[in-house]
């Protein structure tokens, strides 16, 4: 079994940081909330240590991890080179869901950035997050803190639905308060790229940091955490309705429920009544969906629905990053024009 401490997250109590700095330091698992997901943590300078969230996450090797840091000085025991540029960027941006691609110092364990030169590094804005990594003295590797390829947890007890008896200690400090994964910005390029969309849109970038560009392909997706591999994905498949049409959602949920349960995210009322229905309604805004989507996901699947159709929202700004984490979920994509799924 694996102990869950509670913590105010407002003020969380030092002998249970203690404790959980201790367990880091000795090379073992502490999971803990940050303002985007819970993480799985490990000392980032310890290899036999980073790869033990390897395991208990059944991530794949190449899978770089983010690297979580205290203070702009730590980040100097993680990166070398931290040129004007992101020094800016840091300015601006940090304590924050903006992690920094930058060249990686050889003290940092090779497995954290997949054996490339290259390591991923934020400051994470959650008070228990920051005192972690201030009592443990080091920088803390931590990828969100879920089995690989599931839903994200920004729960405590998410983390324990998927990881129980896996690791050492949860840090329960509530609900995360964005939901979604942070940026991730590479800055060894030029153009600097951005990697993973999130929180810190495209255009605060280059509002900060001048022109920026999108780069799929696989070396740009090599250097970022949580691009290389299927994500964010429940048991059931997830179709996507991209566009905004009433019409389409109900025709493909009433198709689906001819073969058994199905579940519905997104922010139209649909007029269906059947008990294998399974509605979750939001906001139509990227903060509802941000905070709520992981949740609603897993809450379906424990429903037992046989297939979950998701509405989708706009690609603006903060939108754009709810929209990547869904089409990495999903399985189908409905058409816009048929209505009707496509794979």
């Amino acid at each position: 079994m694996t102990q869950v401490i509670q913590l105010d997250p407002e003020s969380p109590q030092p002998e249970s940081i203690e404790q959980a700095a201790s367990i880091i330091r000795d090379g073992g698992l502490v999971a803990f909330p940050t303002e985007t997901v819970y993480g799985l943590g490990a000392d980032a300078t310890n290899e036999l240590a980073v790869s033990r969230i390897f395991q208990a996450k059944d991530r794949p090797a190449d899978n770089p991890v983010i690297v979580h840091v205290s203070s702009r000085e730590m980040l100097d025991r993680v990166a070398d080179g931290v040129g004007p540029k992101a020094e800016r960027l840091i300015q601006e941006f940090w304590p924050g869901p903006l992690t920094l691609v930058l060249e990686r110092k050889k003290e940092v364990a090779p497995a954290v950035s997949a054996g490339l030169t290259t390591v991923a590094v934020r400051m994470p804005e959650n008070r228990i997050a920051l005192e972690l990594i201030r009592a443990a003295d080091t920088p803390i590797a931590a990828p969100s803190a879920n089995v690989s390829g599931k839903p994200s947890p920004t729960t405590a007890a998410h983390v324990l639905e998927d990881l129980d008896g896996r690791i050492d200690l949860i840090l329960d400090g509530g609900a995360t308060n964005i939901g979604i994964e942070s940026t991730v910005f590479d800055i060894t390029s030029d153009p600097p790229m951005i990697l993973r969309p999130g929180w810190i849109t495209r255009e605060m970038l280059i509002e900060i940091a001048g022109p920026v560009s999108c780069d799929a392909s696989s070396e740009g997706m090599r250097r970022s955490p949580g691009t290389m591999h299927r994500h964010y994905s429940p048991r059931a498949p997830v179709i996507l309705i991209a566009a905004d049409s009433p019409e389409s959602i109900e025709q493909v949920c009433r198709d689906r429920l001819k073969t058994g349960a199905v579940g519905f995210i997104g922010h139209t009322r649909v007029n269906i009544e059947n008990v294998n229905f399974k509605p979750v309604i939001l906001h139509d805004s990227a903060a509802d969906y941000a905070l709520w989507i992981y949740s609603a996901l897993r809450k379906l699947d424990k429903q037992q629905v046989s297939i979950i159709v998701v509405e989708g929202i706009s690609d603006a700004e903060e939108g754009a990053a709810v929209m990547d984490r869904l089409r990495r979920a999903a399985s189908e994509v409905a058409s816009a024009e048929e209505g009707y799924p496509r794979g």
